[in-house]
């Protein structure tokens, strides 16, 4: 796979799959619902991202008879965060670490779990071409782009097997710079997730970098209501997840690379809310 398809690939899921979020039937008869789409580590600009938000929605909204929804793509933690405080959102569409890190500041509910193909975050892989384990790497450099919430690595992805401390961490601040590290040598080891070990297959520079540890499977991004929706609101938006990538939306759906959208409680995420409270 060439770099450069990766990262549209990359970009162009996370963002159409974002738009999905517009599909909730709104109490308020006349009035944009506003959508939080928060992707960390997500490829692409957010002004690049956010033309295909708006198209989605257009549809997404058509589905769920709203007069409008307003979508806003972020990649940061703060920038979701200033965006939750400027515009009150009702929805969101969120990687699972930020889920759990911002869950209960801002009182979010699970209503429903979407999988996105290529978009990473469900399993993740300790790489390296100078050792044959995990033991191997410690003490020694650990390129990542994921070292930004050390408690999710930690107790979640680690299951508290090791830490990142117990590495030398050299932090990135893109999924590519990650594998360009490793397979350069610039850092001996890697934690990257799995779009990113899927991509390092691909490159001939990285054809000695293997996975020297696999995570378990985590549950996929996570579709939430904010404490401003009503009951009957979100019970309109679960019924509805499934039905925005049907007639007109399956084309979308499908070149976002969009595997499924279902509803979800918080019972289909509870190992892992119980894990990152630890």
């Amino acid at each position: 796979m060439a770099i450069s398809a990766f990262v549209h690939r990359l970009a162009l899921g996370t963002a159409l799959a974002a738009g999905t979020l517009a599909a909730a039937p709104s109490a308020h008869a006349g009035e944009a619902v506003n959508i939080l789409v928060l992707k960390e580590n997500g490829v692409g600009s957010a002004a690049q991202a956010q033309g295909f938000i708006d198209r989605l929605m257009a549809q997404a909204a058509k589905v769920n008879g709203w007069a409008a929804a307003a979508g806003k793509y972020a990649t940061t933690r703060t920038a979701a965060e200033g965006y939750i405080h400027e515009s009150h959102p009702n929805y969101g569409f969120i990687s699972l670490a930020a889920f759990l890190g911002l869950r209960g500041r801002h009182q979010l509910e699970v209503i429903g779990k979407i999988e996105v193909a290529q978009a990473g975050g469900r399993q993740y892989h300790v790489v390296s071409g100078k050792h044959g384990d995990v033991a191997g790497c410690k003490g020694k450099t650990l390129a990542t782009n994921h070292g930004d919430d050390s408690r999710f690595i930690d107790n979640v992805v680690f299951g508290g097997a090791f830490k990142l401390a117990d590495f030398e961490i050299v932090s990135t601040r893109r999924p590519l710079q990650t594998i360009k590290k490793v397979a350069s040598g610039e850092a001996e080891c890697a934690l990257i997730d799995e779009a990113q070990l899927e991509a390092m297959k691909g490159m001939d520079d990285a054809k000695g970098v293997k996975a020297v540890w696999d995570s378990k499977m985590l549950p996929p991004m996570v579709a939430v209501a904010f404490p401003t929706a009503s009951a009957e609101e979100k019970r309109g938006f679960k019924a509805n997840l499934t039905k925005v990538c049907a007639g007109d939306g399956a084309s979308a759906c499908k070149e976002a690379g969009i595997k499924a959208m279902s509803q979800a409680t918080e019972k289909d995420y509870s190992a892992v809310i119980s894990a990152y409270g630890k």
